[in-house]
């Protein structure tokens, strides 16, 4: 059951909320073999100057700054991970959000660390 955040622009948010949650729960599904019906996302849309970033670090020509991050049960090989990474940005670049303007953390933890509306 990953749990998904993912901050924006609130103009970003206002035209792509939906095609945004949908484009990274197919990621999901596609990379990480998730069931259709594991979608738990968060979104937090931001003012202008809410969200600050460098534009050129790591070398990167960065834009705007769109940033996902999951937290999951600690289950994934790196290649597994690198493939969903690649998955979302695919999906989102029809969007017109840039790979470069994306940014997704993947943090894991343990089977004991959740609690989803039963034991």
């Amino acid at each position: 059951m990953p749990l998904i955040q993912v901050d924006l622009a609130r103009d970003t948010y206002d035209k792509h909320h939906e095609a945004i949650g949908d484009a990274i729960h197919d990621a999901q599904i596609a990379a990480l073999g998730i069931p259709a019906d594991d979608r738990f996302q968060i979104f937090s849309p931001h003012d202008g100057g809410e969200l600050r970033f460098d534009p050129g670090y790591n070398g990167v020509d960065r834009r705007n700054l769109l940033v996902i991050r999951v937290v999951a049960v600690h289950m994934y090989p790196v290649s597994t991970k690198q493939q969903f990474f690649k998955a979302v940005v695919e999906r989102l670049e029809p969007l017109g959000i840039r790979p470069e303007d994306v940014l997704i953390s993947l943090t894991e933890n343990g089977f004991e660390d959740w609690y989803a509306g039963k034991l």
